[in-house]
């Protein structure tokens, strides 16, 4: 016989049981998940026509109107002021500059490119000019966090570290993100190619490509005081460990991105050196990249590519190289011709091998330049230079399903604002998630109980860029 309270007890308790399991149910749930994300890869919502992006990063801020946009009204209004009233920039802005540089048409396609690129300009109908970007501000620390990561304030994962999670690895042995900068680091440091709330796995490896000895581009990539066995059985001791602390923390996404860290550290011990050897490569080849780090790191990122690696990104140098406040003639023929042959032979070369229908080629700055001189902050002094211009600029895409030989919008008739076919940074994230093949609005991370992605709460695919659309 069971009494009445004996029989409320044991209700009780089981209904706190049952409740307690559907807790644990949906902590087990919520935990699968947090590791099915941490792990990575997200099912392609398209068929894509890239599977993997160079991303070229002219850092300082491009002159589109010395480049890819040429404005004869600058022409003939050398040293006037422009008929509106300058638009607000980093510094004050005087009178109209004209290009010191000579535009002329090139390529079935007729797409004029300045004397700046003669190499580039060679390939000009594999590639689509954007000629109506636009940031938001012209400061080149919230302008570079804005192109890499979708947002130019906040921690957020850069376009690298999204779609390396969305697309996997293809070569186990390499880090699938790869960023080369010779010299220091570019304004924003690490900021640039960091993973944020992704796992740590997915944030960019960055090489220094100044150094010239494959051998010692990575650091610490050879243990110089333990032999391969030595070193091996403490890797694997060194797991075990890390495997008991996962075991305990089921689902702990830090952890799991260490252990992937450790593993792939041990790997690249039998490839990385071969992959930056570019030594390796035919004297024809070498010709054609030219000399220099700039040349010298666009071989070594097709190189990359070749060998699976999903997203490599190129920056010209430390600081911003790019940057032409005093005098644009000298100082863009500098360093254009620090990047021109490689550039080309970048396009070429990715061609003859059959890689650049599945490569996507981004050549990019933070944002343009003014097509008026640059002032003192109180109005005088005058230079031969252009201040930062977010307002409108120009960029230029190449393979990976880009339509060829096409000019994509437009400035005004000075070149200082996009006005016809006007692209956000936001939009250009989506358009190339579109081609890699993801919705950029269905690419979603969760974390901190809500649904993040690249673009955040913008962002249109621009058909137009895209072959077939």
């Amino acid at each position: 016989m069971i009494h009445r309270r004996h029989w409320l007890q044991q209700c009780g308790m089981g209904l706190g049981g049952l409740a307690f399991a559907d807790l644990l149910a949906s902590e087990s749930q919520a935990n699968q998940e947090s590791t099915a994300q941490s792990r990575g890869f997200v099912e392609p919502h398209f068929p894509p026509t890239a599977k993997h992006i160079i991303h070229v990063f002219l850092n300082g801020g491009v002159s589109q109107v010395d480049t890819w946009d040429p404005k004869p009204e600058l022409t003939k209004r050398a040293g006037q002021m422009l008929p509106f009233e300058n638009l607000q920039t980093e510094r004050k802005t005087g009178v109209a500059l004209p290009s010191p540089f000579e535009f002329k048409q090139h390529g079935e396609s007729g797409i004029p490119v300045s004397d700046l690129f003669p190499h580039l300009a060679k390939c000009v109908d594999e590639m689509t000019v954007v000629r109506s970007m636009y940031a938001e501000l012209p400061s080149h620390e919230m302008s570079l966090m804005l192109m890499n990561t979708g947002d130019q304030r906040l921690v957020r994962p850069s376009m690298g570290s999204w779609l390396t999670w969305g697309l996997g690895s293809i070569n186990e042995n390499l880090p699938a993100f790869v960023a080369l900068c010779p010299g220091g680091m570019p304004v924003g440091g690490a900021g640039n190619w960091r993973s944020a709330f992704l796992p740590g796995v997915y944030q960019g490896t960055r090489i220094d490509t100044s150094n010239t000895d494959p051998t010692k581009i990575i650091d610490h990539l050879k243990n110089k005081r333990l032999s391969a066995e030595e070193q091996s059985k403490q890797f694997a001791f060194l797991q075990s460990l890390n495997a008991k602390h996962l075991e305990e923390r089921p689902g702990e996404a830090a952890v799991e991105a260490r252990v992937k860290s450790f593993e792939l550290a041990y790997r690249m011990q039998t490839e990385a050196s071969e992959a930056f050897d570019i030594t390796q490569e035919p004297e024809h080849i070498l010709k054609l990249y030219g000399d220099g780090p700039q040349n010298r790191q666009l071989l070594m990122a097709r190189r990359l590519i070749e060998r699976g690696v999903r997203f490599v990104q190129t920056w010209h140098g430390d600081s911003q190289p790019w940057d032409s406040h005093s005098n644009i003639k000298d100082e863009h023929r500098n360093v254009a011709n620090q990047c021109d042959q490689g550039l080309a032979a970048l396009i070429i070369d990715l061609k003859q091998r059959g890689l650049l229908d599945e490569t996507l080629i981004l050549c990019s700055s933070e944002f343009g330049r003014t097509p008026s001189v640059e002032m003192g902050q109180d109005g005088s002094g005058a230079s031969l230079g252009r201040d930062h211009n977010h307002w409108g600029f120009s960029l230029w895409m190449a393979g990976g399903g880009v339509r060829k030989g096409t000019i994509y919008g437009a400035t005004d008739e000075f070149g200082f604002k996009a006005v016809e076919n006007r692209v956000s940074i936001h939009d250009l994230h989506a358009t190339i998630l579109r081609l890699m093949g993801y919705d950029h609005q269905r690419m979603t991370y969760r974390y901190a109980g809500r649904d993040f992605r690249l673009t955040d709460v913008h962002g249109q695919v621009v058909a137009g860029l895209i072959e077939g659309t």
